[in-house]
């Protein structure tokens, strides 16, 4: 028997074929494009990610042979928040990603009347420019004869759900992610809309499932496209990051999970959201357990710029040289130090990226060095929030991109001062999407079943080197003080 799993992040689709044992068989991506049509507007058409997941799915099931018979349950996740929206007919007509920050100005209006306040009381979360409900304000407020057309509100993998099933659904970790969830109902509120002037939303976003629920089955459609079985169940599938950390074995409460790629995902599985002072996101798992998360767009996808714009567009290939060239440098005082704002990243904040403190004599490896250290610094603001928000971890596993680099996940364990483990499989993503899917036809009873049977870690444990993270310490400082420094000339130039 075999799982299909398949991962839709911001720019890439993946299809991942598994064993029971959580090996890959097979794996196949299909790249997508972001439509920019106006500056702050990062946009995927719904038809982009249906050809994706065609092209994706149908090599991935070429490659595995005759081993895609036996296929017998698929899983989608997908990236968190954006809006993906369908008319009547369930045709496609918009879709916004979640590095989009179109909906800025939005979340100015929220915070000036204090309404931000009462939304985190209610949903645990913090309005942000590519928020789901933030963005149907937007549209609203902008695209009324848009908004007027929409019959359904998808987030990305729910695309992929219907597109291969039919069914129309969201799921608990997706939408509470996605700041919809009233936490006292567990459940979409009138109330809860109504802090954003979108109380017309709530007809048209989907039933809720849980993550694992069979949602569907594959249509005779989808079958030709991807060459699925006909039949086979769909589950209602399950936000990426979360998915992520199921992938990485991440289920019970007080374990950590950093996924380090377009985004910075920092997140701690806790048995209840009672915090000391408010965090970013929070998600649901299985019903009884939560995740509270720190992310920004800040993460590994600074590396993938690096290396397109100054490495011959060669990001994939580089990968593995850039880290060889930082782990040859000398750390000393007189590095260069970045911000790795690329994309914004800070929410509701003006951010941009930047290099500081160059001279004549640095080379690209320091300029490399400054990078990974400054997505890792990234990261450890928000562990930083975390921490200070009460939510003990004393280890992290570490996915992503970062995590198959030869030296990041040292970096991470020298400046986070925590030891850090890391995913056997790089496809942490899929591999949690496809538990999903075994739990819902009754591989598993659960997905922490799933996770202890299915997934496997390396045998390395990076310890911190107490001379390197207090090296890295001192350096975390200035790179904070440069925040506070630059944050008036963000706020010019924005």
């Amino acid at each position: 028997m075999k799982i299909l799993g398949i991962d839709a992040g911001n720019t890439m689709i993946k299809a991942v074929l598994f064993d029971l044992s959580g090996h890959i068989l097979s794996v196949a991506e299909c790249a997508g494009e972001t439509h920019q049509p106006q500056e702050g507007y990062a946009e995927r058409p719904v038809e982009d990610i249906w050809h994706g997941v065609s092209q994706a799915v149908s090599r991935c099931l070429q490659q595995a042979g005759s081993l895609a018979s036996d296929v017998i349950a698929v899983g989608a996740s997908g990236h968190g928040n954006g809006l993906y929206a369908l008319d009547q007919q369930q045709q496609p007509l918009i879709g916004i990603q979640s590095i989009d920050h179109r909906a800025l100005a939005i979340v100015h209006q929220l915070e000036a009347r204090g309404d931000d306040k009462q939304i985190y009381q209610l949903s645990l979360q913090k309005p942000w420019a590519a928020a789901t409900p933030v963005l149907i304000a937007w549209i609203k407020q902008h695209r009324p004869d848009l908004w007027d057309r929409t019959a359904h509100v998808l987030c990305a993998k729910d695309v992929i759900a219907h597109f291969l099933s039919g069914s129309i659904s969201a799921d608990y970790s997706d939408a509470a992610g996605a700041g919809l969830i009233d936490y006292r109902q567990r459940q979409y509120s009138r109330e809860l809309l109504a802090l954003y002037h979108i109380e017309d939303a709530l007809s048209r976003l989907p039933v809720l499932r849980e993550s694992c629920d069979v949602v569907g089955n594959v249509t005779p459609e989808a079958a030709r496209l991807t060459g699925l079985p006909v039949g086979i169940p769909v589950v209602a599938g399950i936000f990426d990051v979360v998915a992520s950390a199921i992938g990485s074995g991440v289920v019970k409460s007080g374990e950590a999970s950093i996924v380090a790629g377009t985004w910075s995902i920092n997140q701690v599985v806790v048995d209840k959201p009672d915090y000391l002072r408010p965090i970013f996101m929070n998600s649901i798992i299985e019903g009884d357990r939560y995740m509270a998360i720190e992310a920004s767009a800040t993460s590994a996808a600074n590396l993938d710029w690096f290396l397109r714009e100054f490495d011959d567009g060669r990001a994939g290939e580089g990968a593995a040289r850039s880290s060889n060239s930082v782990a040859h440098v000398e750390p000393n005082a007189q590095l260069p130090l970045y911000h790795p704002y690329l994309y914004s990243g800070r929410k509701s904040e003006p951010a941009k990226a930047g290099f500081y403190g160059l001279g004549g004599w640095h080379t690209r490896a320091d300029m490399l060095f400054a990078l990974f250290e400054g997505v890792t610094f990234a990261h450890r603001a928000h562990i930083d929030r975390l921490r200070a928000a009460g939510i003990p971890f004393t280890q992290a596993t570490l996915s992503g991109g970062a995590a198959r680099s030869c030296i990041w996940p040292q970096m991470f364990a020298d400046v986070l001062g925590i030891p850090i483990r890391v995913s056997e499989c790089k496809e942490t993503g899929a591999l949690g999407a496809a538990l999903c899917a075994g739990v819902g036809v009754g591989v598993w009873k659960n997905l922490t079943e799933a996770a202890q049977q299915a997934v496997q870690l390396t045998p390395d444990l990076f310890l911190p080197r107490p001379d390197r993270h207090q090296f890295h310490s001192a350096r975390y400082k200035i790179f904070k003080k440069l925040e506070i420094l630059m944050s008036e000339m963000w706020q010019e130039a924005s």
